[in-house]
């Protein structure tokens, strides 16, 4: 397989995951518009996010995770060396481990729920009713945790076969599942939050199980298998306890973020849920998107000794990342509060909380660029294997925002905690990136930083363009819908041209590589 072939495999696979997530997220934000709908920015709100946000913590730092970055190179190897038999018998016993450990999980998780939301919410032992509710919640949402797991190791398993569409849409189906939820129960429940949480736990087994056609079309199968001895599942232990700590980092920053905005005024938590939830959306789509596609790619180039190859992809993986993830945060920043009014101000969500989602918004969105450039680089230290690496680099990063979220949040309220969670996280990528540099050394620095600096030239421009066509005070109120739709679009589709013709002019390469691969698409 030559260089070229090998970039545009990874272009493919990410643009299928993109795809896939793009079409999860939308019906994600269907989901939190229709949850500010009814709930708002309240403290009634806060009490189902807080209750979220352990559960969710989990899901990130080890089902979706930190699995997968143990998972997926030590599949990969075995495949590679072993053949496809050891494979399979391989996700035989990691299904049965999840299990039993993550069900061991969970059930501790419920049993000590009141001990957990004294720790991540302790702003809300003042308030007995908010406490009691957050618990209950907390309850019902933890067996997420195990259909989530399970989702995780067929995700992976399907990766490695170089199956990306199916695993990335399944979350649609966990937003589909809570949207129907709280339209049809809501009303219906004693605790009308009761019908979100629920709809959470089971929109999880239903991620689950939409995969497992797929699953079992690719020659896999499920199946108990106890034998906890076996090599493969001792490495995947070995290099996954680093890489739980090193991918847990920018939730553990959102959990302190979440403790600390528990003493600001109400609203303060959901404010920061709404605002990540959008720089979410390009995070998704085009940082997991292409953390995903690239690990495989990778995975098979450290198997097979190829560095040169392996650097060679990561800087192409980095370089086109920037370049489409860099636009989409310059647009959040300056298109922030039309987006917030157009998405949330309706029902129980005022002006107010759309200012302040806003405000979260900028502070958040100046981070996108490292937070995305964690993936990547960070797939590449676990493709050979090296997860120390990033955990020690990810403790300096925790340490930055937990000083910063300190000094900050008396000053700048929420708007700091976001702040501080950007700060670290550029903290994290710049450590990451001179570590790899020093590890592999064919990494062209020199040319990342050049179509960076370009990239960023031309969004910043970009960006000026998209704020001076749509400021006004038509953002202050609600209503107005169809109109508004029309004028964010339109002004969306401008700033996107406008960007295109900046590339171009600056003859960026990446927008070259992008142009010949939708030519070679239409000549097909």
């Amino acid at each position: 397989m030559t260089s070229g072939d090998g970039k545009t495999r990874i272009a493919k696979a990410a643009g299928l995951m993109s795809l896939a997530t793009f079409i999860s997220r939308i019906l994600g934000f269907v989901r939190d518009m229709i949850f500010a709908l009814y709930f708002g920015a309240t403290g009634l709100s806060d009490t189902f996010f807080a209750a979220f946000r352990i559960p969710n913590l989990l899901r990130e730092i080890f089902a979706e995770g930190s699995m997968s970055s143990a998972f997926i190179p030590v599949l990969t190897e075995y495949r590679q060396k072993q053949g496809e038999n050891e494979a399979n018998r391989l996700v035989k016993i990691t299904f049965t481990f999840i299990i039993i450990f993550v069900g061991i999980v969970c059930l501790v998780g419920v049993f000590f729920s009141p001990a957990i939301v004294t720790v991540i919410a302790p702003g809300f032992l003042g308030s007995q009713e908010k406490f009691s509710l957050t618990v209950m919640l907390t309850r019902i949402m933890f067996p997420f945790l195990l259909f989530i797991s399970l989702a995780a190791l067929v995700m992976g398993a399907l990766n490695t076969k170089k199956v990306f569409f199916i695993p990335a849409l399944a979350p649609a189906l966990l937003n589909i599942t809570l949207i129907l939820s709280i339209v049809l129960f809501e009303s219906r429940a004693q605790q009308p939050l009761t019908a979100a949480a629920i709809g959470v736990m089971a929109g999880g087994f239903v991620q689950f199980a939409f995969q497992l056609p797929s699953f079992y079309r690719n020659k896999y199968k499920l199946g108990f298998d106890a034998t906890f001895s076996h090599p493969g599942l001792k490495k995947m232990s070995i290099l996954l306890i680093p890489a739980t700590l090193a991918l847990s980092v920018s939730q553990i920053n959102i959990v302190v973020s979440n403790i600390l905005a528990s003493f600001l005024p109400s609203g303060s938590i959901t404010y920061l849920f709404y605002s990540m939830r959008l720089i979410q959306f390009p995070i998704g789509i085009f940082g997991v998107a292409m953390g995903m596609a690239v690990l495989p790619m990778l995975s098979e180039h450290a198997a097979k000794g190829d560095y040169a190859r392996l650097s060679d992809d990561f800087s192409f993986a980095l370089r086109l990342l920037f370049f489409i993830t860099i636009p989409a945060m310059a647009g959040l920043i300056a298109l922030r509060e039309p987006i917030v009014n157009l998405l949330f101000q309706r029902g129980k969500f005022d002006y107010a909380a759309t200012v302040g989602t806003a405000q979260a918004l900028l502070f958040y969105s100046i981070g996108i660029w490292s937070i995305v450039g964690v993936r990547v680089v960070t797939a590449s230290f676990y493709s050979m294997q090296d997860t120390r690496t990033p955990v020690k680099v990810a403790l300096v990063a925790l340490a930055v925002n937990v000083i910063f979220s300190i000094f900050l949040m008396k000053p700048m309220k929420h708007s700091g905690l976001a702040l501080a969670n950007s700060l670290a996280s550029m903290v994290n990528f710049t450590l990451l990136f001179l570590f790899l540099r020093r590890k592999l050394q064919g990494i062209d620095s020199r040319r990342i930083l050049y179509s960076f600096l370009k990239t960023i030239f031309a969004s910043l421009l970009m960006g000026i363009a998209g704020w001076s066509l749509i400021h006004g005070k038509q953002w202050q109120i609600h209503g107005g819908t169809f109109i508004k739709v029309f004028y964010l679009s339109g002004t969306i589709a401008l700033s996107v041209i406008m960007y295109i013709l900046l590339s171009y002019i600056l003859r960026n390469e990446e927008l070259n590589y992008v142009v010949e691969m939708v030519k070679q698409k239409l000549r097909k």
